[in-house]
């Protein structure tokens, strides 16, 4: 009797095990073999909204590798600012202006893949070139975009060129002189 309560015990164990490791993984199992290639400060009138982290397995160059974007909230902002701000910023950075159908869209696929954010959580979001883009809280999926062109346009916001924080740019791209 009681090696079957220690078997029956075993095999309640390796199904709580089996229950609580999630079905998915977080963004790390997109990138395998990321590291850091930089990180920075943002901040708005003086005050420090997040910390960015860009990963990858390389450097980012063009929009041909993935790569994933932590960022680590030192404020409260609600999930309508965040898709807001990414909205006036896409729309800001594109060549033309964006069809109101698919702004529409991708503001509601943001609101349905971001939460609101709390001083020391985590957004990051992974692009998958040519696929689009996953999203995760605090290491837990919250959301996949699966269009190749609002990925582009979303991380652009960090990555481009014409971002408003070009320093904040170049510490995420690891360019020396990136000093702030």
């Amino acid at each position: 009797m009681a090696n079957t309560w220690a078997g029956l015990r075993l095999i309640g164990l390796g199904v709580v095990m089996l229950c609580s490791q999630p079905a998915w993984a977080d963004w790390r199992s997109a990138l395998p073999d990321a590291r850091l290639t930089g990180s920075g400060e943002y901040t708005w009138f003086g005050l420090r909204l997040y910390t960015a982290r860009l990963w990858s397995a390389g450097p980012v160059q063009g929009w041909q590798r993935p790569f994933a974007l932590e960022l680590i909230y030192h404020r409260a902002l609600s999930r309508d600012a965040l898709v807001q701000a990414s909205m006036k910023e896409i729309q800001r950075m594109a060549d033309q202006p964006l069809p109101p159908d698919t702004a529409a869209r991708w503001a509601q696929a943001m609101a349905e893949a971001f939460v609101d954010v709390r001083p020391g959580m985590r957004i990051t979001g992974v692009y998958l070139p040519g696929q689009g883009g996953r999203f995760y809280v605090d290491g837990q999926p919250s959301g996949e975009i699966a269009d190749p062109a609002f990925a582009r346009a979303f991380f652009a916001i960090w990555l481009d060129p014409r971002t408003r924080d070009p320093q904040l740019r170049q510490q995420l791209l690891g360019q020396a002189g990136a000093e702030r």
